[in-house]
């Protein structure tokens, strides 16, 4: 497992694991079956024009809330194109 801070990212599949795993089976058992496959998960942990391809690749991550690499235009119009071109492929 990974924080905030350690300078550590998790892989896309730890990051899915997580996804999938701890917090759909939390909505699940807070909210219900239904709650828990139609809920969107979006994964907060550090994304850029390097990784969000293979994150937004992962079964059990529906969006990625982006933060730092939002300030770079470049990256950020990378970020969004990879994005849809994952979700048109779908």
């Amino acid at each position: 497992i990974w924080a905030i801070g350690t300078g550590k990212a998790a892989t896309a599949q730890q990051a899915n694991d997580i996804c999938g795993g701890v917090v759909r089976q939390s909505v699940g058992e807070l909210l219900g079956d239904e709650a828990a496959a139609t809920i969107r998960i979006l994964y907060g942990g550090s994304t850029n024009d390097k990784n969000i391809r293979e994150i937004m690749e992962q079964p059990d991550i529906d969006g990625a809330l982006i933060g730092g690499a939002a300030l770079k235009v470049e990256s950020y119009a990378s970020m969004v194109q990879q994005t849809s071109e994952v979700y048109a492929a779908a």
